[in-house]
Formats: C-alpha cells, structure tokens, sequence
C-alpha cells in the first residue's frame, strides 16, 4: 500500500507544491509531500499557481521549496515525477527506486491516446499555460483518488 507520497518537480514552486496539496485534499489518510529536483529552495509557490490553486492555498501558504534528498526518496512508498525524462534521469541516478517513481500524469492520456502523459512546466510562462497544467494537475489527482481509493478497499 502507498501509504507515503512524494511528488517531485524542477524548482519544487509551481507543479509539485500543487499536485501534493490536491493529493492530500483527495487522499487524507495518506502522507504526501513535495520536493525538487532542482528547488529553488526557501522560495513560496509561484503567485500564479497558487491563486489557481485557491481550493487548497491555505494549504500552501507556508510551503517553502525544499530539494529532495537521497534520504527522502528511499523513505517513500511512491514517487510521482511530471515528466518522463525526470523519470529517466531519477531511475539512472537510484535504480533501486525505479519501481517506485511514475508519473503524476501515468493515468492520463497523451496525444497518442496512451496512458502516461508529462505534465509541463510553466515557470516563468503565461497564465494561460499556468491555468492548463492547473487542469492537468487536478485531473491527475483524480486519477490516482480513484486508483489509490481502489487498493484501499
């Protein structure tokens, strides 16, 4: 069972702060957190992404961008990347985990129709790409309530 969460991004301020609060308002029983890979460390959530995010931005009021450690990702049950190449790149560095790290987006479909899609990064973007990657990320919290509400039945 997955009782432990971490969702990993690039700068741990725009997509994971946001897809680990919508999971924890979605999954209350389960432990999930943020990191980055690359964190802007001590940094708040991006000022677009969390007045996007107004259904959980208490939640991330006081979140401060932190980098994820080798202690981190082996204490965890699941790893959730936004991108496929993040994957990758964080399978080649801990192959141990591998098992354990997909993608927020695995249950969504990408432009092929198959299951597993990236979920872009809109650092430094427009609104309206902050506002799509905001969709994606609440439909990829759906996706894993309804996956993750299934194994604890």
């Amino acid at each position: 069972m997955f009782e432990r969460i971490l969702v990993l991004c690039t700068g741990n301020i725009c997509r994971s702060p946001v897809a680990a609060a919508l999971l924890r308002q979605r999954l209350p029983q389960r432990q999930v957190e943020s990191a980055g890979l690359g964190a802007l460390v001590d940094q708040p959530v991006d000022a677009t992404a969390l007045s996007l995010a107004a259904g959980c931005a208490e939640d991330l009021q006081s979140h401060r961008a932190r980098q994820v450690s080798t202690d981190m990702l082996h204490s965890m049950d699941l790893i959730l990347v936004m991108t496929e190449a993040q994957r990758r790149s964080l399978a080649s560095k801990h192959p141990a985990l591998m098992g354990k790290i997909m993608l927020y987006g695995q249950w969504l479909k990408n432009l092929h129709g198959a299951p597993g899609l990236d979920i872009p990064d809109p650092y430094r973007k427009s609104r309206a790409a902050f506002e799509q990657v905001h969709k994606l990320l609440v439909q990829a919290a759906d996706a894993w309530q309804e996956r993750l509400g299934r194994e604890a039945s």
